[in-house]
């Protein structure tokens, strides 16, 4: 047994071999063991540091679970909960103290899950048909804030460039609370959404900008303006290669990856490559273009939500984003502190005015001028009028370039926390302002001024397709193998349409090919049932049997579809009543449709009449399925058949069993 001091002889040939830090501890021919105290020291120290991980997670979502239920319940939106949360766990309250390094990269993480999303679901034409008013109404209302912002910080005797800084912070609304109030309100996919969507990504890339801009305007004021121009003529070539990457490459690249992979119908490694994807671009943007990394998130969503892949990438590749957006939210609470409100009331009361009045205001003229409806004005200007991450990067690189101050800093934050809390309960002041407004006749003129024949025509064209989407019968099929395809046919020769749920990609471009609604995606999925148009179906036939989450399939159409008839096909009879606790409206099993065979099969073999083979049938499936059939037709009694009837004899060569 060795001592602890004893030493180990490490061979000359070994040390000829090693690379250079071997070297260096092997010149001495012998290293001294550690002792076991010191050992064990080491490994707790490493456990408590793993710890810090676990203990962030689990603290900061609990929080937020326990706060976010308890506001939801007071009906305010769970995003006050998740602040309160984060608050709850900061170093401004007493307790527990999450480690707010490893929440805060957590929540990037977040932000670039939630940016992937986004672009998944918002294609480029919807950017290009709302670019005449994305561009203007976003460039208009940052000049107004920023002006604005300008305007205070020299009020409180701040510098020119601080007043700069601090006015492009607020001037920048946060697209995850915009996203989460747009879904909470059903407002994501609506012309307002995608009106909101694109305003955020033009300031989104215009703050890019700022941001790769500023760090050369700071170092060329000191070393002369010539370098001025070069940095902005740099910044534009660079955003300008990400976006030409992303799409000129990445549009060839990526969906045959993904096509590659979910040829091996492994549904983790489809998950795995899409995170690779939503990570590795969004990391590639800020380390080789100098852009944000949500900003190539968003991107990289745009070029997958472009493939045959957004739906499936949408509903199963991203199923942590929102307990990681969750996450931003616990960061940005963790900052707040609630004595800067006493220390500086006035600079954070006309921060807050300009968040909650100035930027609204210029979004209400800008999109009312423009001639769009009262209503998504409304909503536009209320949907924006917040802060969040690109406030804080803003805020952030400001106070690294020693340019903004740990007050203007701590203003931003705490009107960002009050902005994003406040922003829920004003959207849903949107319906109530808008019937104020319409009572009073000459205002209700004044602002319909130039919106009105835009608004009858949207109208009468929403009203004329809703008709034509009633009128035409629709059912949804999940899975096309046999079964679904004699369903298919049936519909079709009957005149409803059918919209099939597959996830064999090959499947879907056939179907689509000749002239169906396919869908490639899991029907496990909201987004999923959604696309085949679920809300407007009268039917829903899983015909595929054992298939995975089949109950949560009907759990999910009843919830998208009361009124919806579900018909689901099984494989064994003990399934049954899992099934139609689950809302099945009929359920079709293969021992049970194999024994009802049979017993005609052998019935007739034996001679049974039709009247008797209905009647057995008719028992036989009260048995198996339950009370399936009117009970008038079902009785218990056995069914007496004559041996030997007229229409089969004893010696026929028919006849079965021999």
């Amino acid at each position: 047994m060795h001592s602890p001091s004893a030493t180990l002889s490490v061979p000359s040939d070994f040390i000829s071999k090693s690379s250079a830090p071997w070297k260096s501890i092997a010149a001495t021919a012998s290293f001294k063991r550690k002792r076991p105290e010191a050992v064990t020291c080491s490994c707790s120290k490493r456990k408590m540091h793993n710890v810090d991980l676990i203990l962030t997670l689990t603290g900061g979502l609990a929080a937020a679970l326990i706060l976010g239920y308890v506001t939801q319940r007071l009906g305010l939106s769970p995003i006050v909960g998740y602040l309160l949360g984060g608050f709850a766990v900061g170093p401004n309250t007493p307790g527990f103290v999450a480690n707010f390094e490893m929440a805060n990269q957590l929540a990037e993480v977040g932000v670039i899950l939630l940016m992937f999303g986004v672009g998944l679901q918002f294609h480029l034409d919807e950017l290009l048909a709302v670019r005449r008013i994305a561009i203007p109404g976003a460039v208009g209302q940052s000049l107004v804030a920023t002006l604005l912002g300008v305007w205070v910080a020299l009020a409180f005797g701040w510098s020119t460039a601080a007043g700069m800084i601090f006015g492009l912070a607020i001037s920048v609304a946060s697209t995850v609370v915009l996203t989460r109030v747009l879904t909470d309100n059903n407002d994501l996919h609506t012309p307002t959404g995608h009106i909101a969507i694109g305003w955020l990504v033009v300031e989104d890339i215009f703050t890019v900008l700022v941001l790769v801009l500023l760090p050369a305007i700071f170092s060329a004021n000191q070393t002369g303006s010539g370098n001025l121009p070069l940095a902005l003529g740099f910044s534009i070539i660079k955003l300008g290669a990400l976006m030409a990457f992303t799409f000129l490459v990445g549009e060839r690249v990526i969906p045959k990856l993904l096509g590659y992979v979910a040829a091996t119908r492994s549904r983790e490694l489809f998950t795995l490559t899409v995170l690779v994807v939503a990570l590795g671009i969004a990391v590639g943007a800020a380390k080789l273009f100098g852009a944000s990394m949500a900003l190539g998130a968003f991107l990289a969503g745009m070029v997958v939500g472009r493939s045959d892949f957004s739906l499936r990438a949408a509903s199963e590749a991203l199923p942590m984003r929102d307990a990681f957006a969750v996450l931003f939210f616990v960061s940005v609470g963790m900052l707040f502190n609630p004595h800067h409100l006493l220390e500086a009331p006035g600079m954070v009361a006309l921060t807050l005015a300009i968040i909650l009045l100035g930027k609204p205001l210029a979004a209400l003229s800008i999109v009312l001028m423009l001639g769009y409806p009262v209503k998504i004005a409304l909503a536009v200007a209320v949907a924006l009028a917040q802060i969040g991450e690109f406030s804080f990067i803003l805020a952030t690189l400001g106070k690294d370039l020693g340019v903004l101050s740990n007050a203007a800093v701590n203003t931003i934050v705490a009107a960002a926390i009050v902005s994003i809390t406040l922003n829920p309960l004003f959207y849903r002041l949107i319906d109530p302002l808008e019937r104020w407004a319409m009572q009073r006749p000459p205002l209700w003129r004044w602002l319909n001024a130039r919106n009105q024949s835009r608004h009858h025509f949207a109208t009468a064209s929403s009203q004329e397709t809703e008709l034509t989407l009633d009128a035409q019968p629709r059912a949804i099929i999940v899975g096309y193998g046999p079964v679904g395809k004699t369903v298919t046919r049936l519909l079709r020769d009957s005149e409803i349409e059918p919209s099939i749920i597959e996830l064999n990609l090959e499947t879907v471009h056939r179907l689509r090919a000749e002239g169906l609604t396919a869908v490639y995606g899991d029907a496990s999925h909201h987004e999923t049932l959604k696309s085949a148009g679920i809300e407007t179906a009268g039917s829903l036939i899983l015909s595929a049997a054992g298939a995975r989450a089949t109950a949560e399939i009907i759990r999910l159409a009843r919830e998208l579809n009361p009124k919806i008839s579900v018909l689901v096909r099984a494989n064994y009879l003990h399934e049954i009543a899992a099934l139609r606790q689950a809302g099945a409206d009929h359920v079709l099993t293969g021992e049970g449709e194999v024994a009802l065979a049979m017993t005609e099969f052998i019935l007739r073999q034996l001679g049974a009449t039709p009247e008797q083979i209905d009647h057995e049938r008719d028992r036989i499936r009260a048995e198996l399925f339950g009370a399936a059939e009117p009970a008038e037709i079902v009785e218990k009694t056995p069914i007496h058949i004559q041996a030997h009837s007229a229409a089969q004899s004893p010696n026929s060569p028919d006849r079965w069993p021999p």
